[in-house]
């Protein structure tokens, strides 16, 4: 069973027929809100199917922001850490992945990559924080490790950190996308920090099993594959 219809939802939906697990992602789109009903209608959601799937082992997708130094105080990481303890007394059962920023193909204008490819083409001017990293992975290696875990159930009832082993600086991303766009963005340089410091060690052995790898081309794959120029 598959709660959800978002970017997560939607490549999870191999397990719509699922009996055994409930893929939770119904989550708030926007991690920048800070709208209560928002975060209230997903706890009341996940109340209602926890109710009614009291046998199934829940999947449910939190977010690396909790070891970011600046993120982690925001109210979406509250929120999480707040659905993360509602998750784990679910009497079927769960596990909790926290993921970093899954890039995949999406219409949601506040992810990742979504907020600066609009700022660029629309010449519309952002602040870049000098001291700030952002971790990305692509959304089909985040199934992948996701559904081997699942399949072979290991870390049952546990917190998993699924992300990539190295972060990007926010400066590197978007001269990154200024180069694959071909187009100069306007952004003013701030002295800010957020740095995500994620422990990936649990999975780096399921990382090689199923060879997933992080090459230095690894953000330049994504857009390639993500955002095809004659597209934008």
């Amino acid at each position: 069973m598959v709660v959800g219809s978002g970017l997560i939802g939607k490549r999870f939906k191999n397990y719509i027929d699922d009996k055994q697990y409930l893929i939770y992602a119904a989550g708030v789109s926007n991690s920048s809100t800070k709208e209560e009903h928002a975060f209230q209608r997903e706890v009341n959601l996940l109340q209602e199917v926890s109710i009614n799937n009291a046998d199934k082992k829940i999947v449910y997708f939190s977010t690396c922001s909790i070891y970011d130094n600046y993120l982690g105080k925001s109210l979406y990481v509250k929120h999480k850490l707040h659905m993360e303890k509602l998750v784990a007394a679910h009497s079927g059962g769960f596990i909790i992945f926290r993921v970093s920023n899954p890039i995949g193909f999406t219409t949601n204008h506040h992810t990742f990559f979504n907020f600066f490819i609009d700022h660029i083409k629309t010449n519309t001017p952002f602040d870049i924080w000098v001291n700030a990293e952002r971790n990305l992975i692509d959304i089909d290696d985040m199934h992948s490790v996701c559904n081997h875990i699942l399949r072979n159930k290991l870390f049952e009832n546990s917190i998993v950190n699924v992300a990539n082993p190295h972060n990007y600086s926010v400066l590197f991303i978007v001269k990154t996308l200024e180069q694959y766009l071909h187009t100069k963005a306007t952004y003013t340089l701030t002295d800010k920090r957020s740095i995500p410091e994620i422990d990936v060690s649990a999975i780096i052995p399921i990382y090689k099993q199923l060879s997933i790898s992080f090459t230095k081309n690894y953000l330049w794959q994504l857009l390639e594959k993500y955002f095809p120029r004659n597209a934008l």
